[in-house]
């Protein structure tokens, strides 16, 4: 009888813990701030030419890490450099005209009234300040096309990667039509979507820990902040567009949250569209005592008022 009885104290006490620990683990992952749906992003800029001509060479290839100032690909500089040519010779003859203008105004303004009239005068003074006008114009004709042939050479924006390298010699190129995508590798940061349910447990400054997928490499970041608005489905616009999954039960809405990543390792490369998953370890809050400071070396913490 009491060998039974022990059976099921023992049978209840195993149920009991299996269903604290079952409630926990529930809790936990239904309220803990974390993530699978978190995915790798940086800043890709199009390059765009900023004059027209045919693309002459490209130098530089498919994957490969640039500098801010790098040649990316030249446009027809022949073009350009003969613009260049004539505008300058254009400003040489302007100049000569200038030059005749003024010191024939010069002259008559020196000449008596009585051999030169006071209207000839003027006339001759204002043909002298017609033609430093056009000295002027020229001027910045030559500045533009000088320009021009500067931007036949297209630079790379920033530190980067050439992704999707889609342009050759031979290509005509159109001022402002994107020929190239540099990634800023400067830019690279986490975007985290979390179900809203979990939002209250997260806010800017939070450690985040980062687990890229297929791997055991982990990252450190932090919180930067959490968007402030999503677009409806049916609502066009600038907002990120998260469309919500209906079957049978109401599921929370998705909120992207951004990722600051602190460090990355050595040999560890990323590439935007990766996915990893997302651990916010919220940093503790702290109530000052009134009047105590806090004591060099503290480590950070959100200090309430």
């Amino acid at each position: 009888m009491l060998q039974s009885l022990l059976r099921i104290i023992l049978t209840l006490v195993i149920v009991a813990v299996a269903s604290i620990v079952g409630y926990t683990l529930w809790i936990r992952y239904m309220d803990a701030p974390w993530t699978r749906d978190g995915r790798v992003r940086a800043d890709v800029i199009s390059v765009a030419p900023d004059v027209a001509g045919i693309v002459t060479s490209v130098a530089v290839v498919d994957n490969q890490e640039v500098q801010k100032g790098d040649v990316l690909f030249t446009v027809d500089e022949a073009r350009y450099r003969v613009a260049l040519t004539q505008a300058q010779a254009t400003l040489e003859g302007a100049r000569m005209e200038a030059a005749l203008k003024r010191d024939e105004a010069q002259r008559r303004a020196s000449l008596d009234a009585v051999v030169v009239s006071s209207e000839n005068q003027q006339a001759s003074k204002s043909a002298a300040s017609t033609a430093a006008a056009r000295v002027e114009f020229a001027q910045s004709v030559v500045a533009g096309a000088q320009l021009n042939l500067e931007r036949t050479k297209v630079l790379a924006p920033e530190d980067g990667y050439v992704v999707n390298l889609n342009v050759h010699p031979g290509d005509y190129a159109v001022v402002g039509h994107p020929l190239i995508a540099v990634v800023n590798r400067h830019s690279f940061r986490i975007e985290a979507y979390f179900e809203e349910t979990k939002l209250p447990r997260v806010h800017p400054g939070d450690v985040a820990e980062l687990r890229l997928l297929g791997s055991d490499i982990k990252l450190s970041g932090h919180v930067e902040g959490l968007a402030r608005a999503i677009s409806e489905p049916d609502v066009a616009g600038l907002l990120s567009n998260v469309n919500p999954t209906f079957h049978w039960v109401r599921l929370a809405q998705r909120i992207p949250v951004r990722i600051g990543i602190d460090a990355v390792p050595a040999g560890v490369v990323l590439t935007s569209g990766m996915t990893c998953t997302v651990i916010v370890r919220p940093v503790p809050v702290v109530r000052p005592a009134p009047g105590t400071p806090a004591a060099p070396g503290t480590p950070a913490a959100k200090v309430l008022p």
